[in-house]
């Protein structure tokens, strides 16, 4: 008799089991196609989901959602945002729930326009200084310097290159990006994961934050409402200036794929402008959904830079002055501060 009950028991596991494994291939057997090409898709097409049921399994529903927003199975993706996606899909059969999870990517649907510069004039800049940060505020050219033991946020005369006021960064620190707004000097360090916050007349620190998910910080901007800033990644972040918390981001994105290294960044005509570290070039992008729209050729200002080098004393430095409305493009140890306008070839 107790065999017996033994056997049962050891039955029944049997049965429980291979009823388990069975379900699990099931919810395995469903798959989704879509039109997305190797996974990528331009955002001007309409995205077509369709589901694969080998099994012929008896299902109620399907439902789709890209991160988290629910989707139709043909979804123009024209207001969508660039950049590598999560597609989920629901699917219920039998009294049961199968999740697929897959990766897409949202290319731009436009080659990014080629611009050149026009040189408007030439300012004396100071070459000791390793140019991270660059931003116009009142009338006053801010700067913010970068390398442990020689980090400074200065206020300059950019016409004579003579330097108003500076204050320095703790040693410990290695100075990035920074960004003025309503009086408010807001400064990146490099991978300490801190920022600090200064008043912008007088320079004196007035307190600190710490990075969310971004990975470092390089540069900084501001829209005259939210805060912008980049980690050396293809991620923008948008910062509230007033808890600085990261409440989102968008991906820098081609035709062709991620734009990544994005350096000094400067806010100017509801557009970002975005230097790339170890390119001679700005990358102007689409706040609203990260699209690269135009790139603006810089090797006329590099050529005239004796110690400049692609990684070290590279292109790195935007100011947008609204009095002029004129651009200031500087680098790394540069002696040359370029008043500049960009124009189509």
């Amino acid at each position: 008799m107790k065999v017996f009950k033994h056997l049962t028991i050891i039955f029944l596991a049997i049965i429980l089991v291979s009823c388990g494994a069975n379900l699990e291939q099931q919810k395995k057997s469903f798959s989704i196609t879509t039109n997305a090409k190797n996974g990528t898709i331009s955002i001007d097409k309409t995205l077509e989901l369709s589901l694969k049921n080998p099994k012929n399994l008896e299902v109620s529903s399907v439902s789709y959602e890209l991160d988290g927003k629910t989707i139709k199975a043909k979804q123009p993706l024209t207001d969508f945002k660039l950049g590598e996606h999560n597609l989920k899909t629901t699917i219920n059969f039998n009294g049961e729930t199968a999740i697929v999870n897959q990766q897409l990517t949202l290319l731009n649907d436009k080659d990014p326009k080629i611009l050149s510069l026009e040189i408007v004039n030439v300012f004396p800049h100071d070459k000791t200084s390793f140019t991270q940060g660059l931003e116009f505020y009142n009338g006053i050219l801010y700067e913010s310097t970068g390398q442990y033991g020689e980090s400074k946020i200065r206020k300059i005369d950019y016409k004579t290159g003579k330097v108003i006021a500076e204050t320095a960064i703790p040693d410990n620190y290695f100075g990035e990006g920074m960004t003025v707004l309503n009086n408010t000097i807001y400064h990146l360090t490099w991978q300490a994961k801190k920022g600090f916050t200064y008043d912008a007349e007088t320079l004196e620190k007035k307190g600190s934050f710490n990075y969310g998910k971004s990975q470092e910080g390089w540069g900084f901007a501001n829209d005259g409402n939210k805060l912008y800033k980049s980690d050396g990644t293809s991620l923008i972040w948008t910062l509230n200036p007033d808890t600085l918390v990261e409440e989102d981001y968008i991906q820098v994105y081609s035709t062709k794929g991620k734009i990544g290294r994005l350096n000094e960044i400067e806010w100017a005509n509801n557009k970002l402008y975005a230097n790339i570290w170890e390119k001679n070039g700005i990358a102007i992008i689409n706040p609203k959904n990260g699209a690269e729209e135009a790139v603006i050729n810089c090797i006329p200002l590099t050529k005239q830079i004796s110690n400049f080098s692609i990684n070290e004393n590279c292109l790195n430095g935007i100011a947008y002055n609204p009095d002029t409305q004129t651009f200031f493009l500087t680098g790394k140890r540069w002696d040359k501060l370029f008043e500049v306008k960009f124009v189509e070839n």
